[in-house]
């Protein structure tokens, strides 16, 4: 594939600059690959659209990574924190940007002078290795002073409702610097509705990390790099996996980042393993997928590794049409948008 294969039209006003009222009153584009048709449906009927199945769900929990300051000199500057680095305390891999660029032995006031980042080291891409102090301690200091990371497509600062609804109702384990948006849709009463309908639930973390927002730079999709980013698949998982094939129950991931979880943790024979580990796995067509049947995904950018993904789930030029029907449609696009239920082929 070329990066032109990832490219649609789509008028910026469709871009959800804000969240619904209500998480699940999307709207939720039906996209069902075996009878090759795209249907018009709205996101709380999803438990009655799929026979009793094991719904993945990925339990990460975005922290307010955003930070805001300056340096010595008095230039702005904005720090994203990435992830702690174990071997230092309060020793943080980070994105940076100023005016002027950031260097080592700088020392930088960030969160009005609450926190100080001293940067150990500048990185390739804008990386670089910052020591953080503050009175008291520095994790809860930023979960206090931080701001909650939004994608550059929202084009307004993060306000405090940001810190609820850019964020799922189950996340729990805390890591990620950007939401799995999917999950975004989902309510107590809907996963209510899904275990009144038969179907059953089930977790992994993935920390989904800034690369997820970064276009593909290279013209040849082979040629393209992924970011890396860790995860956790639990035991109680993979069991539940193996119940639901002896059952004959459909695997659905919930979002893109159970995919790649899911599909990063298999073993020889295509079995999930349990574990802790690391991916940099670029789901594109072709691709065998060994775990997932149906897939439940909001309406990702061009030239992204994600639209990559979901064309590589439902095919090139099924995917394609879906994304054109849901435009014409009005569909709200992007992380606060609305959803897709891909509907796969039966195993």
């Amino acid at each position: 594939m070329r990066i032109s294969d990832l490219d649609y039209d789509l008028p910026d006003e469709l871009i959800a600059q804000e969240p619904l009222a209500k998480r699940d009153a999307s709207r939720l584009l039906l996209l069902d690959i075996p009878a090759d048709e795209v249907e018009d449906r709205l996101f709380t009927e999803l438990p009655g659209l799929l026979r009793p199945s094991l719904f993945v769900f990925n339990d990460t929990r975005v922290f307010p990574a955003r930070l805001l300051g300056h340096k010595a000199t008095g230039g702005r500057v904005e720090i994203l924190l990435l992830k702690k680095i174990a071997e230092v305390p309060d020793r943080w891999l980070a994105m940076g940007r100023s005016s002027k660029g950031l260097r080592a032995e700088m020392e930088l006031s960030l969160c009005d002078g609450r926190l100080t980042a001293h940067v150990v080291r500048a990185l390739d891409h804008g990386q670089l290795v910052v020591d953080l102090q503050a009175e008291g301690r520095v994790d809860e200091l930023i979960e206090r002073a931080g701001r909650v990371p939004l994608p550059p497509y929202i084009r307004r600062e993060a306000g405090d409702s940001d810190r609820t609804r850019y964020q799922t109702v189950y996340a729990r384990k805390t890591g990620a610097v950007a939401a799995p948006t999917a999950g975004l849709h989902f309510t107590e009463s809907t996963l209510r509705a899904l275990e009144e309908a038969g179907h059953q639930t089930a977790y992994v973390t993935l920390h989904v990390g800034p690369g997820t927002f970064q276009p593909v730079q290279v013209d040849a999709l082979d040629e393209h790099e992924m970011h890396e980013e860790a995860f956790e698949v639990p035991e109680a998982t993979v069991a539940a996996i193996g119940r639901a094939r002896a059952e004959g129950r459909p695997v659905v991931a919930v979002g893109t980042t159970v995919v790649r979880t899911l599909e990063s943790s298999v073993d020889v024979e295509g079995n999930p393993v349990a574990g802790f580990g690391t991916t940099r796995l670029f789901i594109r067509p072709p691709h065998r997928f060994q775990v997932v049947d149906h897939l439940v995904t909001n309406f990702h950018l061009p030239r992204s590794t994600l639209l990559a993904l979901v064309m590589a789930f439902a095919g090139v030029e099924l995917t394609r049409r879906a994304y054109r029907e849901a435009a014409e449609r009005r569909y709200r696009f992007y992380s606060y948008g609305d959803a897709m239920l891909i509907r796969g082929e039966a195993r």
